[in-house]
């Protein structure tokens, strides 16, 4: 009897590598595209996501329809039944909500715990099929100073993005709720998407020790923007919730993420304000 593919437990999926090639990898990335590309790349054989609210366009989920394209079976489990985030979690109290056809036949369905889910998964082989190479991810939208960034995904923040506003596609919550991993540089201000904010209000949890650091973010609402899509966080975002430090600058849910970014460059112009 063939040996089955084991089960991988990740915070995210930009936190695996090798490891999970032939895995069924249980992660606390929303399943969008950028996140389910991902997946596809590290030859998952399977995956669970969260479902980040939906959200616009269906973008919390989509990944799972585009994993369907390269014979990876996926599923998500319900944004308001375990932390986005948190693959402990995920596996210790997550629900499937949905499911991609390949994950179907293989006995995942929706109301399934997560656990069970996983090991339906387990019969799925590895079809070794890599994705095409996707657009990069990061935009440079204002040159600046200070300039703008719009990065599908917080992993991509780096070295030079120090003082920079960083416009995110990511979700707005915590790793396996560690502060530490709330933004890997100090950039001048960040914002996030909420991810339908979720149980134990997971999907923004970056912002409280964001605001320690002295970096003012929000969130935009799932609602409103494609989760994994930073320039549809940019272009169509509108807040939902906001840390102390960008209230300070007059920011406020129901703004715009354009207002966001519009005021927090004023006040980085006006000396000393966010010193």
């Amino acid at each position: 009897m063939p040996e089955l593919p084991p089960i991988l437990t990740a915070d995210s999926i930009t936190r695996v590598a090798a490891e999970a090639a032939g895995a069924v990898v249980v992660n606390g990335s929303h399943g969008g595209v950028y996140a389910a590309y991902l997946a596809a790349k590290r030859g998952v054989a399977a995956a669970i996501f969260n479902d980040a609210g939906v959200g616009r366009d269906g973008a919390g989920i989509a990944g799972l329809d585009y994993l369907a394209t390269f014979g990876v079976p996926a599923a998500a489990v319900g944004h308001d039944s375990a932390r986005i985030g948190d693959g402990a979690d995920m596996m210790a109290r997550g629900r499937i909500t949905y499911a991609n056809a390949l994950a179907q036949a293989l006995g995942c369905r929706p109301g399934m715990a997560c656990r069970d889910a996983a090991d339906c998964l387990q019969k799925a082989a590895p079809n070794g099929r890599e994705p095409p190479t996707e657009r990069e991810g990061d935009f440079l939208l204002v040159a600046g100073p200070p300039a703008v960034w719009a990065l599908d995904s917080a992993s991509l923040v780096g070295a030079e993005h120090v003082g920079t506003i960083v416009v995110s596609g990511s979700h707005g919550g915590l790793l396996g709720g560690r502060p530490n991993t709330a933004l890997k540089y100090d950039a001048l201000a960040a914002l996030f998407n909420d991810a339908g904010i979720g149980i134990d209000e997971a999907g923004v949890t970056r912002l409280p020790p964001l605001a320690a650091r002295g970096i003012a973010a929000g969130t935009v609402a799932a609602a409103s923007a494609r989760i994994g899509d930073a320039r549809s966080t940019f272009e169509n975002g509108v807040l939902s919730r906001i840390n102390p430090r960008a209230a300070a600058l007059g920011i406020a849910p129901g703004m715009t993420a354009r207002d966001f970014v519009a005021i927090t460059r004023r006040a980085a112009a006006e000396r000393g304000i966010l010193a």
